[in-house]
């Protein structure tokens, strides 16, 4: 009896979940993010989208088990879908992009960095022609003011989703993003680096994944 009972404990201890581990994290976006782990929301950017010049850096902290799976939502500010800000005044443009993660456990060993390793996928691109930027008129969907939306993916921030054909991150510079505005105010960890859509200033929605082991 006491051999069945040893055994059945030994059972019901390799049963029980792993316990969660507490994480931190900073991120540094131009404009907006939302971060899940396994599909849930662990943080969202303080300043909203539709603050124009919403640079900032947000840092927190989220319990997981690993493997779990990273899903960031990135937005750069625009005011419709033309993917233009100050229209109608002398500074009508075309914003532009970038975020930048890293996340440490307890110990304060980094575990994720955002890279080439992450996966991308562009939802929201605008405008689909440059010279949009200079319209006297600019209107969504009409001529050189076209765009592309999709929804997100169903699921696409866990780990059953299938991402094998989503684009890999694109990775950019310090000088080509031009970070501003919190950005310095982090020691970031020299793995990582500025990822974004594969256009800074035609991505305006990108989802981001990563699957942490």
């Amino acid at each position: 009896m006491k051999r069945i009972l040893t055994a059945l404990a030994v059972l019901t201890t390799s049963a029980l979940p792993l316990s969660a581990e507490t994480f931190s994290a900073d991120v540094w976006a131009d404009n907006w993010f939302e971060m899940r782990i396994d599909g849930t929301q662990v943080a969202e950017d303080s300043v909203p989208i539709t603050t124009e010049r919403s640079f900032n850096a947000e840092s927190f902290s989220f319990e997981g088990e690993r493997p779990f799976v990273i899903g960031l939502v990135a937005k750069d500010f625009k005011e419709n879908d033309t993917g233009l800000e100050y229209i109608g005044t002398g500074r009508q443009q075309m914003g532009d992009g970038g975020v930048i993660v890293q996340i440490k456990d307890a110990a304060g060993q980094t575990v994720a960095v955002s890279n080439k390793d992450w996966q991308c996928l562009t939802i929201h691109t605008a405008p689909l022609d440059k010279s949009c930027e200079g319209s006297s008129d600019p209107v969504a969907g009409e001529g050189a003011c076209a765009f592309n939306a999709l929804d997100e993916p169903i699921g696409w921030d866990s780990a059953a989703f299938d991402a094998s054909d989503w684009p890999q991150a694109d990775v950019y510079t310090a000088a080509e993003v031009d970070p501003k505005m919190g950005y310095d105010q982090i020691s970031w960890v020299d793995d990582a680096d500025l990822i974004w859509g594969p256009d800074l200033e035609q991505s305006n929605t990108v989802l981001c994944r990563l699957t942490v082991e």
